[in-house]
């Protein structure tokens, strides 16, 4: 007779999970709370999906923020080109755009999630809907996975892939720390990451729902120069603060101390600051009767003009051709270095990924087993690992979940 597991969480590791364990021969059962599975893979990448990174295990290594040494046996059992392949092999086809992300040429996560289902349902894996309540044991060894409506589902083996605690509304509602803590695991408490930044500068609200493309965003802790983080991409204001991919990563290098650091928005990266001053003494020059404030309209974005002019010192209605040398050249400054203040971040429900989660110190590395129990498995997000943005976290959820397939 063939050996049963369970798998709690229909999303991106478990679906994953789910075709390969029963192409082992398992006869697999993967319990879903949602009518519809992976939900959350549904609105990654603006619902695009960033189903992967098309890099080495080394650099994807250097991209996991929280205990990247765990993820070495994972991400050599299954890389990327792997997922790629897969993913190619049933039936969607994909592209790489900049920085390795990879995406379906299509532009629609549906495709992704249709070909994990296809997968898993293919090898011989039933979905079923259902909510779990608890992973049962005796002697420390897995017997099954009891259902809040009573149901009980016997196993030899059972993986917990249910997800972080963001995007609540997609499941992720921490079930899995709840039954992980039951059985004696430690959970390392969940904090928001890749997550928008509440910033103390009133004028963000004033430029809501401009989204800046080609700029670059540097973060720096207080007092050093050098900056934590720095990247060519795009942003967005919001009534908050800050949102869009840049600000997204910039959050995953900050501690839970938002204040210690400041952002600057590099308006013109084209341009070094002497570049930027001879550019704007051309538009100047050619403008020397009018107002300054009516002189930037090739430089900056129409709703941006009159908070720059602010910010700049210089009175709006000063005549271009009265502006100082000094005073330009620190508009100049400004442009390539715009501060914002953080003073917090929006709340988990917001977050692309939760950072924390089961400690993966009793957790095996070669297999995703438990260490505590015999035939308890994690995969994804639920397990203290995550990564910046780019593909990274879907990898990590994919390569523990085959090396969870490949021991269960």
């Amino acid at each position: 007779m063939n050996k049963k597991a369970v798998i709690i969480g229909a999303g991106a590791a478990g679906l994953l999970c789910g075709g390969f364990a029963a192409r082992r021969g398992l006869e697999v059962t993967i319990v879903e709370k949602n009518a519809r599975a992976a939900r959350k893979v549904m609105i990654t990448g603006k619902g695009r999906c960033n189903v992967t990174n098309d890099c080495s295990p080394d650099d994807f290594i250097k991209n996991v923020r929280t205990n990247s040494r765990f993820m070495y046996g994972a991400i050599n059992s299954f890389p990327s080109s792997e997922v790629m392949a897969l993913f190619e092999s049933l039936g969607v086809k994909l592209k790489t755009e900049r920085g390795n992300r990879v995406f379906p040429v299509s532009d629609k996560a549906v495709e992704i999630v249709d070909a994990l289902v296809k997968f898993a349902k293919s090898g011989g894996a039933k979905i079923v809907q259902g909510q779990a309540k608890e992973v049962l044991t005796q002697d420390r060894k897995v017997t099954g996975v009891l259902l809040e409506d009573g149901r009980v589902l016997p196993a030899q083996a059972v993986m917990i892939a249910t997800g972080g605690l963001s995007y609540p509304l997609t499941g992720s509602t921490g079930d899995g720390y709840r039954m992980a803590e039951k059985l004696g695991h430690r959970v390392v408490p969940a904090r928001p990451s890749l997550v928008p930044i509440v910033v103390k500068e009133p004028w963000c609200a004033q430029l809501m729902g401009l989204s800046l493309k080609n700029v670059t965003l540097s973060l720096k802790e207080q007092g050093k120069s050098k900056p934590i983080f720095s990247e060519l991409g795009e942003m967005l204001f919001t009534h908050f603060g800050v949102s869009g991919p840049l600000v997204l990563s910039a959050s995953a290098y900050m501690n839970e101390n938002p204040e210690r650091y400041r952002l600057f928005i590099d308006l013109k990266p084209g341009l070094d600051e002497a570049q930027l001053d001879a550019r704007l003494l051309r538009d100047f020059e050619g403008e020397k009767n009018k107002d300054f404030i009516n002189s930037l309209s090739m430089l900056l974005p129409k709703k941006m003009i009159p908070v720059a002019v602010r910010l700049s010192g210089i009175d709006p209605q000063t005549k271009v051709n009265s502006i100082t040398k000094k005073q330009r050249r620190e508009f100049a400054a400004l442009l390539k270095a715009l501060p914002l203040t953080p003073k917090g971040f929006r709340p988990m429900e917001e977050a692309i990924i939760t950072s924390g989660g089961v400690d993966v110190g009793q957790i095996s590395p070669k297999t995703m087993e438990s260490k505590l129990v015999e035939g308890l498995f994690f995969a994804g997000e639920v397990i203290d690992v995550d990564a910046f943005t780019g593909g990274f976290n879907l990898q990590v959820a994919f390569s523990t979940a085959y090396l969870a397939a490949q021991n269960m």
